[in-house]
């Protein structure tokens, strides 16, 4: 059986990335979503996240646990 790694990013993803705290991850997210265009309740992917940041999407997704 083989496990996807899931799309979305979430504030625990953020903190295990940049070891900020949990409130930073959740202004980061919030950031992204107001750049992006986005609502409160829209997802960020890895992708838009890698991009925002700077940071490889390999490199993200080695933070990434499931």
């Amino acid at each position: 059986m083989r496990y996807t790694k899931r799309i979305c990013i979430y504030p625990k993803d953020i903190q295990r990335i940049t070891g900020k705290s949990n409130r930073h991850a959740r202004n980061l997210l919030s950031k992204i979503r107001e750049y992006l265009n986005k609502e409160p309740h829209q997802f960020i992917t890895t992708d838009e996240f890698a991009d925002f940041t700077g940071i490889k999407k390999e490199k993200v997704e080695e933070f990434i646990i499931d």
